[in-house]
């Protein structure tokens, strides 16, 4: 069975029909890459796998434990689960390198001795040894990531969702996180979905890769399958042209 369905999932606000029928299934340790424009309702299918949004319609199943609708004992089960990157590292920034990655940690009760250490393995995994002591403020925006990355591989997640990981970064940068990305996932078979709309990222790291457009899932496949594509709008944002009859996506 794999890891994540999302079967049938539908949302709307108010009059604007935002998921119309998604469709996905992620096997365990894939990388699935979710493309699409914006504002085509890949960060809502995001905050559904996480729990804080549910679909009017359509259901989202982990490990064969239906999520959506489910007590909150459920979902926190679910939820634990869950690594989480956030497009802006999300770092808390009264407190220093060391205290964010420890976070989960320390919620879960870990004693401190065992938190040191696994907080600088997860800093030195993510190219940050000795950065500890430092404020978010202090580090550039590559770094911030790396370090939001080492939060969350910090309490051994199954399941990594990244939201937008290379945004806002140079292209060496992007390569370094892309690295990490498949380094957490050869390295603890970590299943990963990974919104995105960076193509060469996709290219790099996605077993597969599955385009939203207009709510809907039109391609899934390889990278290999997606450059082969004749779907006139997955040729449209892969080659980024906006020629012919085909409207501005």
């Amino acid at each position: 069975m794999p890891k994540i369905i999302i079967e049938n999932l539908h949302k709307s606000f108010g009059e604007k029909s935002v998921l119309r029928g998604i469709n996905l299934a992620v096997e365990k340790s894939e990388i699935l890459c979710v493309i699409g424009k914006s504002g085509t309702g890949k960060s809502v299918i995001l905050k559904h796998l996480i729990g804080i949004m549910e679909p009017d319609k359509g259901s989202i199943m982990v490990d064969g434990t239906v999520m959506t609708g489910n007590s909150k004992d459920v979902k926190r089960e679910i939820l634990s689960k869950y690594g989480i990157l956030f497009q802006g590292a999300a770092l808390f920034d009264s407190m220093n390198i060391f205290d964010n990655v420890a976070f989960g940690l320390r919620r879960r009760g870990i004693d401190e001795e065992s938190v040191k250490n696994i907080v600088e393995e997860s800093l030195m995994q993510v190219g940050l040894s000795g950065s500890g002591d430092k404020k978010p403020s202090e580090l550039s925006g590559g770094m911030q990531k790396r370090a939001g990355l080492a939060r969350s591989i910090a309490v051994r997640p199954e399941i990594m969702l990244y939201d937008e990981p290379t945004t806002g970064v140079d292209p060496i940068t992007a390569g370094v996180v892309d690295r990490l990305i498949l380094s957490m996932r050869d390295t603890y078979g970590m299943t990963s979905v990974v919104v995105t709309h960076d193509m060469t990222s996709a290219y790099r790291i996605a077993d597969r890769i599955a385009m939203i457009y207009e709510g809907e899932v039109i391609f899934t496949g390889t990278d290999a399958e997606i450059r082969k594509s004749n779907n006139p709008y997955v040729k449209q944002f892969i080659e980024g042209t906006v020629n012919g009859p085909i409207k501005a996506i």
